[in-house]
């Protein structure tokens, strides 16, 4: 156990957020929390847990430090953990003074691309924010926040160029019920996170339509073939997309009833349109967002993607869920 101590700021409200929160303060340590909605943030102070996500999650209120004002979580932290929508950072950070991330390390928990400008977030933090890929990180799963919740055994995988950085989130990530690896590949797994949102929509729309166990298994097995030949073509380094930060993501986000990206999916299986399907859940769909954005890139890289552009031509070009299924099934095998 590393005997330097950093001070980490975690950044969202949500689920996810919530979770490595938890996760963080079964440590001795004080994490400053910043949560954008004012109410949730007071609701929490006074009886201690987040009343729109992970309900059951009792904190100790002397571990966190809980703020609605960004800065007052950004200043004293120099590890970040950014744990927000993917559709909700640019708006977050476009305006941010750059100087105030200097010499900090971010951590993206993110699961999605910012839709502006077509991104990873790790590009945008280096773009954008300046931030050297060295100072860097992904925490990535196969993990739920809800199973978080419940302390039921789940994996992380920590990426970074920097190894010592990587291994020192690790260290504070790692505990009874959180078993963590690390990794170098930052645009990989990153990228992996993202297009498993887009085929857990994909495995949602056929058994919204009555596709049964045998053509998912199908499914999933063609998906993790395109993640491969995607991540192979924009950073060509060697991986094992086997590894449960590539397949394991997948598995858990294609197949779990926790799995919002999967209920979007089975909801416009069923007939809703994708406006009532995102109504409905009042939650991010990081999915719908990187179909449309992964379909943009692709079109530098040219790889082929047939379960990406069903999805695409279901939930943006309005094609009928039944009939490009059904045209997509006889490309698979």
């Amino acid at each position: 156990m590393s005997e330097i101590h950093k001070t980490i700021g975690v950044i969202g409200g949500g689920s996810w957020a919530t979770a490595l929160v938890k996760i963080l303060t079964n440590q001795e340590h004080v994490i400053n929390w910043w949560m954008h909605n004012e109410s949730s943030a007071e609701h929490l102070l006074k009886f201690k847990h987040n009343p729109k996500y992970l309900q059951s999650v009792e904190f100790d209120l002397d571990r966190i430090n809980v703020s609605t004002d960004i800065m007052e979580v950004v200043e004293p932290s120099e590890i970040l953990i950014i744990a927000t929508p993917s559709a909700y950072l640019h708006n977050l950070f476009h305006d941010f003074p750059k100087e105030k991330l200097k010499n900090k390390s971010i951590f993206s928990a993110v699961k999605g691309i910012i839709p502006e400008v077509n991104e990873i977030p790790g590009q945008y933090y280096h773009k954008h924010l300046e931030v050297p890929y060295e100072n860097i990180g992904i925490i990535c799963g196969p993990c739920h926040a809800e199973e978080v919740a419940l302390e039921r055994l789940s994996y992380l995988t920590i990426a970074s160029q920097d190894e010592d950085l990587a291994e020192y989130m690790e260290e504070r990530l790692n505990c009874r019920y959180i078993k963590t690896t690390i990794s170098d590949d930052i645009f990989g797994t990153e990228y992996s996170a993202v297009l498993k949102n887009v085929y857990s929509i994909a495995s949602g729309i056929c058994a919204g339509l009555g596709y049964g166990d045998n053509f998912q298994s199908v499914l999933v097995s063609n998906a993790i073939q395109e993640i491969e030949n995607f991540i192979d073509e924009v950073n060509p380094i060697h991986r094992d997309v086997k590894s449960s930060a590539y397949l394991g993501d997948l598995l858990v986000t294609a197949y779990s009833k926790f799995s919002r990206n999967r209920t979007f999916g089975y909801m416009i299986g069923k007939g809703y349109s994708v406006k009532i399907a995102q109504l409905e859940m009042d939650m991010i769909a990081e999915g719908y967002y990187a179909t449309k954005c992964i379909v943009e890139i692709n079109k530098e890289y040219g790889v082929e993607m047939p379960i990406l552009e069903a999805v695409n031509n279901i939930i943006y070009e309005k094609i009928s869920p039944f009939i490009e299924m059904r045209i997509l099934s006889e490309k698979m095998s």
